[in-house]
């Protein structure tokens, strides 16, 4: 089976309430820190947890050395699982309303941790929810701790270092799952520096969804991420995007497809353009 499975909002509302399972609400804003808190006390899926991204999902900023959204110390990280109620066994279900991208940073990090199978996205998120004409809450979630006990697979990741070292590799597909704008440099919103790594193949996330917000069927997204790799292996694949959260929706879409857990830097963008010396590119 898939490391990357979906659920429909039809099936998880059949769920609610079902011992084992775990529903984290990963709403976020990168224009608004406290978005995610204020739409989960507006109302939630019953007995969801909330998992803030900046707050629970990334670790503490270093300026000039890390990236925007670091990845957590592990330690913390699983006791914030833990304190969700995770178990090794748990069905968990991952949920946001900003295509995927907060939910599927979650599902890499319980990946990473070694929890890879009976984790879900919510196939649109909230917005599919409201849909299909479900109720929310305002209720706490239940509080009775787990004990899921992972190790990180630092064989996932790539630093920086390693991946400039690699730059020049043939058999390298980048993969850059910002959009075309801020991949060619033409415009930045976020970073101090605009352009891209060199060698990168723009690989928008927004481009493995339809425009319900879901993702596209396994064969669409086989024949994208085909196109993108060409004659080149997929062990070589490595994701990036502005600090290493849509690259992990691009991960989780070529799971569907088929394909096996690819790399991510983690820093990426955000951490890269930290060290002047490393190259930048521009244009297509």
């Amino acid at each position: 089976m898939s490391i990357a499975q979906l659920i429909s909002p039809e099936s998880l509302a059949a769920r609610l309430g079902q011992s084992g399972l775990v529903i984290l609400d990963c709403r976020y804003s990168l224009d608004d820190a406290d978005y995610g808190q204020r739409s989960y006390a507006g109302g939630h899926i019953e007995g969801a947890h909330f998992a803030d991204l900046q707050r629970g999902l990334s670790g503490p900023v270093i300026k000039h050395v890390t990236g925007r959204h670091p990845l957590p110390q592990p330690g913390r990280l699983l006791e914030r699982l833990q304190r969700w109620g995770i178990n090794a066994e748990s069905d968990v279900v991952l949920y946001d309303d900003g295509q995927s991208a907060y939910a599927a940073r979650a599902w890499w990090l319980l990946a990473w941790l070694g929890k890879r199978s009976g984790v879900y996205i919510l196939d649109g998120g909230i917005k599919a929810w409201h849909q299909a004409c479900l109720p929310l809450s305002l209720d706490a979630p239940p509080t009775e701790p787990g004990h899921f006990a992972g190790t990180p697979d630092d064989a996932l990741m790539i630093t920086g270092y390693q991946l400039q070292q690699q730059l020049h590799d043939q058999t390298l597909t980048l993969l850059d799952a910002r959009a075309l704008p801020r991949f060619k440099g033409e415009a930045e919103p976020i970073d101090p520096v605009a352009g891209h790594i060199p060698g990168a193949r723009c690989a928008a996330f927004t481009e493995n969804l339809g425009p319900d917000g879901r993702f596209l069927p396994a064969e669409q997204l086989r024949q994208r991420f085909a196109a993108l790799l060409g004659d080149r292996p997929v062990e070589s694949v490595v994701s990036y995007c502005g600090s290493g959260v849509t690259a992990c929706q691009n991960l989780f879409a070529m799971c569907l497809a088929g394909y096996p857990l690819a790399t991510l830097y983690a820093g990426s963008w955000s951490e890269w353009i930290t060290d002047p010396e490393r190259p930048v590119a521009k244009g297509e």
